[in-house]
């Protein structure tokens, strides 16, 4: 339920993307205690080939995942000007239509200005309820740098969302892109 983006942004992304450019892998400090998973390159489409993704959960005692955060880099053609703010709403209208045909409402905050690993960058953070009661939120942040596109995801339980926000500004300040 807190992964319906990714797809859709190997999608959006894989469009601009390089055909056989390899991306380098940008370096993440995950949070301990967090569980990394080995995830391949994204494959579905010819033009995603480069497309690194990189996550990690945050997981309950009972081993259940709470919070999920995921890094996606894709490679950029040198001569093609990607619409930053154009992919983050494609991807949170996206978001909202997956969580709505689950029976959820979302709404989301403007995009705006942030950082992501020391580059400028653009965020959105989506609310989602079910009747009534807040029972996740969903961040996006993509930025642009050395011919690449990065966006670092993470999703959670409301409660745990609030709780973690420390660990992401974490991950976020460390990142190296």
């Amino acid at each position: 339920m807190i992964r319906p983006f990714l797809s859709l942004f190997v999608l959006l992304i894989a469009t601009v993307a390089g055909t056989g450019v390899q991306a380098d892998e940008p370096q993440v400090a995950w949070p301990q205690g967090w569980v990394v998973e080995p995830l391949p390159a994204a494959t579905d489409a010819p033009a995603a080939v480069g497309t690194l993704r990189q996550r990690a959960t945050k997981n309950d005692s009972a081993g259940n995942a709470v919070m999920v955060m995921e890094l996606t880099t894709t490679p950029v053609e040198p001569d093609h000007q990607v619409n930053l703010q154009g992919v983050l709403l494609e991807m949170r209208k996206s978001i909202q239509k997956d969580f709505f045909q689950g029976g959820y409402q979302s709404v989301c905050n403007k995009i705006h200005a942030a950082m992501l690993g020391g580059v400028t960058a653009l965020e959105t953070t989506c609310t989602i309820t079910q009747n009534g009661r807040h029972v996740l939120s969903q961040a996006l942040v993509a930025a642009l740098n050395g011919g690449k596109a990065y966006v670092l995801s993470y999703a959670g339980q409301a409660q745990v969302f609030v709780e973690s926000q420390d660990e992401v500004q974490s991950v976020r300040n460390s990142l190296k892109l």
